[in-house]
C-alpha cells in the first residue's frame, strides 16, 4: 500500500477537515468554541496546503499532463487562505460571520471532492510507487514545521496589499 500512501495521508487530513468543518458549523456567536475550532482548522489547513504544495503538487507542475490540476488547486489554495483571513479578521460574533464561513466551507468541500474524486486518481497513474513514496515523505516532514509556523502567524489582509 506504499505506493498510495501519500494519497492516503491527504485524504486521513481531509476527513479532519470535513469533522472540524461541521463542529464549526454547530457553534452559535462569538463562543470560545467557534474561535478555538476555527483556528485549528485554519492552522491545520493552512500547514495542509503547504505541505501539499511542497510535495505533490511540486511534481505535478513539473508534468505536462498533471499541471493543469496542480495549477488549479494551487489556486484553490489561495482563495481558501483568502477566506479563511478574511474570517479571522471578523467579529465570530457577528451574523455575517457564519454566512461567511459556510461560503468557505462549501468552497474548501468542493476543493477536497474534487481533489480525491479527480486530481488524485490521475496523479496516482502519472507518478511511479518510488516518487509516491518520496512525496509521502516530503509531506511528512514538511507538515509539522508548517503547522508551528501557521500557529505563529497571525492572517493579516494588510499583507497582501503592501
Amino acid at each position: 500500500m506504499t505506493e498510495t500512501k501519500i494519497f492516503a495521508r491527504l485524504k486521513a487530513d481531509h476527513d479532519r477537515h470535513r469533522k472540524l468543518l461541521d463542529q464549526i458549523d454547530e457553534t452559535h456567536g462569538d463562543s470560545p468554541d467557534r474561535e478555538k475550532l476555527f483556528e485549528a482548522f485554519r492552522v491545520e489547513v493552512t500547514a495542509h496546503a503547504a505541505s501539499e504544495e511542497m510535495s505533490l503538487y511540486a511534481t505535478m507542475l513539473a508534468k505536462p499532463d498533471l499541471r493543469e490540476d496542480a495549477q488549479h488547486s494551487v489556486s484553490e489554495h489561495k482563495e481558501i487562505d483568502e477566506l479563511l483571513t478574511e474570517l479571522y479578521e471578523m467579529d465570530f460574533a457577528s451574523t455575517g460571520w457564519l454566512t461567511r464561513f459556510r461560503t468557505m466551507k462549501h468552497r474548501y468541500l468542493h476543493h477536497i471532492d474534487e481533489e480525491e474524486e479527480e486530481m488524485f486518481p490521475e496523479a496516482e497513474e502519472g507518478l511511479s510507487d518510488a516518487k509516491k513514496k518520496e512525496l509521502a515523505h516530503i509531506f511528512e516532514k514538511e507538515k509539522p514545521k508548517e503547522k508551528a509556523k501557521a500557529a505563529a502567524d497571525e492572517p493579516s489582509s494588510e499583507d497582501e496589499k503592501e
